[in-house]
């Protein structure tokens, strides 16, 4: 059976800080000791355009492909609560088309040029890639300045959409085993926050909202000043500066924009909640803390410390809930380390006749241990070298690098840290470890969500019919 959590991620985007459990393999070899990242370095040249875009080139002729990807620094959380549900209504409605590309052609141009495309929403961005033929550059730079100048936004086009984010909704969520738990568990766990609500949002608000409300979020956020343009492959430096200038230099600059506050009171106390849904097949159960936001230093312990709870099969959890007691199915631990806030899950999929109070108790005993006894230096170890194989992974094509150069640049503020990050990692020590699983995984701070299995109703007995 699929992951919830992993399924859910399809509708949701990470980023890419976030490390899910999708394998049970174990992590790679050990080393004796920690070393110093090989890899070697990326380099780039980033400036900005007078209308205030951003702009990082990483010029590479290994392959002669280029990968355009740009980012809008918004997500659901710079959304109005009454109006949750629109930068992933964008993120459909900017494939529309634009005053000078018709209707429902841009991926009949890339497909035909030999590329593909995609985008993503997530609480803190929105963003757009087009993997390309080196030669087709220009096509590129042209698809995302229409976009980004004058995309259309008619009464057409959003009722068009308004019925392909319904239907995504209706078939990823609400039909999903386990569908609601990413909905439940962000209102849960950041209450009254703009981190409440998932970036898919809600049918009643894309409904009502009239058109002019679609434009003026367009011309608030998709804006020059609020964007970033990556671009990695086989092109030349200076012919592309040239043709950037040419293709966004027009584009007028935006608003400035104010950035949602996101204050959490710290957590006094347990909160729980069962949702009873009728297509939940086995009984599962979430335990969920907050968790620092992704550029804590407290971070990097954090995203190791999930690993080592269940990060394959010689992991804590899955040795002692499924191997040992076989009383789950399956179980995963998630760092979601956002932009102004984090969160670190357990979750696990229980066998069907063992309780979800026997799940819950197995999880915490293990989380109590991790916290009174600390991990151990193999542990560690492991953790360690299976981020080395995941940054070196990531980087290793010209689209994650564009990716990964404009994420480093927006929310830490740093681009380089695509070349130093590792070092973040590596420098973690076992006492990080028990002191990050003491400060954040208190019980006073879990937020429990759990899916019990509906209750089988038996049909009445069938009363012979009598004889006359």
């Amino acid at each position: 059976m699929t992951s919830p959590i992993a399924a859910l991620a399809c509708l949701i985007a990470l980023p890419f800080s976030v490390v899910l459990a999708q394998e049970k393999a174990d992590p790679a070899p050990l080393s004796s000791v920690a070393h110093k990242s090989i890899l070697k370095p990326i380099q780039y040249v980033e400036y900005d355009l007078p209308n205030g875009l951003h702009v990082i080139l990483h010029e590479n002729h290994g392959v002669p492909v280029i990968a355009s990807y740009v980012l809008y620094h918004v997500g659901s959380k710079n959304e109005r609560p009454d109006r949750t549900g629109f930068a992933h209504f964008f993120e459909h409605l900017m494939f529309e088309g634009s005053d000078n590309i018709p209707r429902g052609t841009i991926d009949k141009y890339i497909s035909g040029a030999g590329g593909n495309l995609n985008a993503s929403t997530s609480f803190d961005q929105t963003d757009y890639y087009l993997n390309l033929p080196a030669n087709q550059l220009k096509l590129a730079l042209w698809i995302e300045s229409e976009r980004m100048m004058h995309a259309k936004i008619d009464e057409a086009g959003v009722e068009t959409q308004r019925q392909v984010v319904k239907e995504e909704k209706r078939r990823g969520v609400d039909n999903q085993p386990y569908g609601t738990l990413f909905e439940n568990l962000a209102a849960l766990v950041f209450k009254n926050t703009p981190y409440s609500w998932v970036p898919i949002g809600s049918f009643q608000y894309i409904d009502q909202a009239s058109i002019q409300e679609f434009r003026d979020f367009y011309k608030t956020h998709y804006v020059p000043n609020n964007a970033t343009l990556s671009i990695a492959g086989d092109f030349n430096l200076e012919e592309t500066k040239k043709l950037v200038a040419e293709f966004f230099g027009p584009i007028p600059r935006g608003p400035e924009l104010e950035r949602p506050k996101v204050e959490l009171p710290p957590q006094k106390e347990l909160q729980k909640l069962d949702v009873l849904k009728e297509n939940t097949p086995l009984p599962a159960t979430l335990h969920a803390w907050r968790a620092p936001k992704e550029t804590d230093p407290d971070a990097y312990p954090i995203e190791l410390l999930g690993s080592i709870l269940s990060e394959g099969r010689s992991s804590r959890l899955y040795k002692r809930l499924v191997e040992k007691e076989q009383a789950a199915l399956d179980v995963e631990a998630f760092p979601y380390l956002l932009e102004n806030a984090g969160m670190l899950g357990v979750f696990a999929t229980g066998q069907r006749d063992v309780t979800l109070d026997q799940l819950d108790t197995m999880i915490t005993e293990e989380v109590d241990r991790v916290k009174s006894e600390g991990v151990t230096q193999e542990e560690l170890q492991k953790a360690l070298n299976q981020k080395e194989t995941e940054l070196a992974s990531a980087f290793g094509t010209m689209n994650s690098r564009a990716k990964n150069l404009a994420r480093y640049h927006v929310f830490y503020g740093d681009t380089n840290l695509i070349n130093t990050e590792l070092d973040r990692y590596l420098a973690v020590k076992r006492d990080d470890l028990q002191r990050v699983a003491n400060k954040y995984l208190t019980p006073e701070g879990l937020n429990l969500l759990r899916y019990p299995v509906p209750a089988v109703t038996e049909a009445p007995a069938q009363v012979p019919l009598q004889k006359k």
